[in-house]
């Protein structure tokens, strides 16, 4: 079960620092309605991407990496979450609910595992 929701995590994340590393459309869109600079979105995409990677390290067994990089990503998608609380975005909150759900996950099957 591990293996399974940590590459969940994995995917989601790879593919969110993709789609900020590409400046996609729906990233610009999102990051003006949240008051986000648009600066902030490749240090925000390298933060998804570090996440990734670290999980993937943790997956290949080097298993502190992955506990670090699952911990850092529940901080960052309570920050998320607390973001578009603030600001009254809920249309798409559950985005950032998938991504806390599968870091969160990714990290209690990790320190019980």
């Amino acid at each position: 079960m591990h293996f399974a929701i940590t590459l969940l995590a994995v995917v989601l994340n790879a593919f969110a620092a993709g789609a900020d590393f590409l400046r996609a459309r729906f990233v610009l869109a999102n990051s003006a309605e949240l008051g986000l600079p648009s600066s902030s979105i490749l240090p925000l995409g390298l933060l998804k991407a570090a996440g990734a990677g670290g999980l993937l390290l943790g997956l290949l067994g080097v298993p502190l990496v992955g506990v670090a990089a699952a911990v850092g990503l529940v901080l960052f998608f309570v920050g998320a979450l607390v973001v578009h609380v603030r600001e009254r975005v809920f249309h798409n909150i559950a985005v950032p609910l998938v991504f806390f759900l599968a870091a969160a996950g990714a990290l209690v099957s990790a320190v019980a595992g």
